[in-house]
């Protein structure tokens, strides 16, 4: 095949990929829209009794909001994805670049990621503006002022730079250094970089956006501590965020690891739970750290960045991946950047793959939680969480199939339920 044919080819094949993404997710979204909405005046008969129908309308209201948001959001980056490429964005900019800084240098293809990245985050501000001021505030959930919101983006900026362009610069290096291998030096650094930042994110990063003072509650302390003595879990101590500050949405999380771990309450958490109820949350959290879910993901997503380092490694060599993108120069940070913006187009469709592996977790988490904490704690806490979060509880199937990390309400209630029957079939 000629290279005009390939270039051709290349170019009709990320169309199709993007338009069939495209499509799909705005089919998955309308179908999640207009099952909620059938199902809006209608509470599941599990949850009738805890959850009224005013609230469950809330979340069907609130999934809604978010899913139409959601959709403008998609096509918005769509639209950027195609100016960028076929648009010639990228190519204008790549040219500009090379009048300030000439050609071949670190400092032109810094330049130019920095700028693709900058202009990402410029057309994403407006739309986080909405999502947090409008849509978080009809709801009832947001706190931020304008002010905290633009500390945020300021904070994460500055660390992003501190973090991100030495990591970009040694990346650009080994592309450009190490010869064919040089995949491989680079998924090593990619590696050592994601261990770094979460040793660095407990004590050095999260205190820049929260407070975290020592859990103070005295019975709540013990009976947190008794249960990580049961289930033999080590941790550096229990802490309370300040998350009200932002919203009042309400969660809790383990973070770091080895000697560096700690258990992290929100005040959100710890003001609508009873402390049997926040017990069998971190049992819950508990059972991910005894699986080791943690590091089987970590584990996958390197997996995976390997395959696609090499699979760059091969695309970066093809006149036809440049030209076919409508990109006439050819560089490691054009091929970095090009790949970057194009392989979401052709993954999409895994999505139900790695979906369906975070929810068998969560059915794994939920089951150690059920056999360390009494099974009703956790579900009467699931139920306070998903009226609190407004969290639908009739998400359409297929949609969930391919978006939701967590069981859908009715299937994960379902099965804590059973394992408190057998528990109470138990002989004593």
């Amino acid at each position: 095949m000629s290279y005009f044919s390939q270039m051709q080819t290349f170019t009709a094949v990320f169309l199709a990929a993007l338009a069939l993404t495209v499509g799909l997710r705005l089919w998955l979204a309308w179908r999640h829209i207009r099952h909620i909405a059938r199902c809006r005046d209608d509470v599941p008969a599990d949850f009738s009794l805890h959850i009224g129908l005013a609230a469950h309308q809330k979340a069907a209201d609130y999934s809604g909001a978010r899913t139409r948001f959601g959709m403008v959001e998609m096509l918005i980056g769509a639209v950027l994805l195609l100016a960028l490429t076929l648009g010639g964005a990228l190519q204008a900019l790549h040219d500009a670049w090379l009048g300030v800084f000439g050609a071949g240098g670190y400092a032109q293809g810094i330049a130019l990621i920095v700028s693709v990245a900058l202009i990402s985050g410029l057309v994403d501000l407006p739309l986080s503006l909405y999502r947090t001021f409008v849509i978080e505030t009809r709801f009832g959930f947001n706190k931020m002022t304008l002010r905290l919101f633009f500390a945020d983006l300021v904070k994460q900026t500055l660390i992003g730079a501190a973090l991100g362009l030495p990591l970009l610069a040694c990346v650009l290096w080994l592309m450009q250094g190490m010869g064919e291998q040089w995949w491989l030096y680079v998924w090593i650094t990619w590696i050592a970089f994601n261990l770094l930042v979460l040793t660095l994110y407990p004590t050095l990063i999260a205190p820049l956006f929260n407070k975290f003072t020592p859990l103070a509650d005295a019975g709540l302390k013990n009976r947190i501590e008794a249960l990580l003595a049961k289930c033999g879990f080590k941790a550096q101590g229990l802490y309370m965020m300040d998350s009200s500050r932002r919203s009042s949405h309400g969660n809790a999380y383990f973070t770091g690891f080895g000697a560096a771990k700690r258990i992290v309450l929100f005040d959100t958490l710890i003001a609508r739970l009873a402390p049997a109820e926040i017990e069998a949350v971190l049992a819950h959290e508990l059972g991910h750290f005894r699986h080791h879910h943690v590091w089987k993901r970590m584990a996958a997503l390197f997996a995976l960045s390997l395959g696609f380092l090499w699979l760059l490694g091969y695309a970066m060599k093809q006149d036809w991946f440049y030209a076919g993108l409508n990109v006439q120069a050819q560089s490691t940070a054009l091929a970095l950047v090009l790949f970057f913006l194009v392989v979401p187009v052709f993954t999409f469709p895994l999505h139900p793959l790695t979906s369906l592996y975070s929810r068998m977790h969560e059915y794994q988490a939920d089951a150690y939680a059920a056999r360390h904490t009494a099974p009703a704690d956790l579900i009467h806490a699931l139920v306070k969480l998903y009226q609190d979060n407004a969290a639908t509880l009739t998400p359409d199937p297929l949609y969930s199939a391919f978006y939701d990390s967590h069981p859908p309400a009715l299937l994960r209630i379902a099965r804590l339920q059973g394992a408190g029957a057998q528990v109470q079939a138990q002989p004593a």
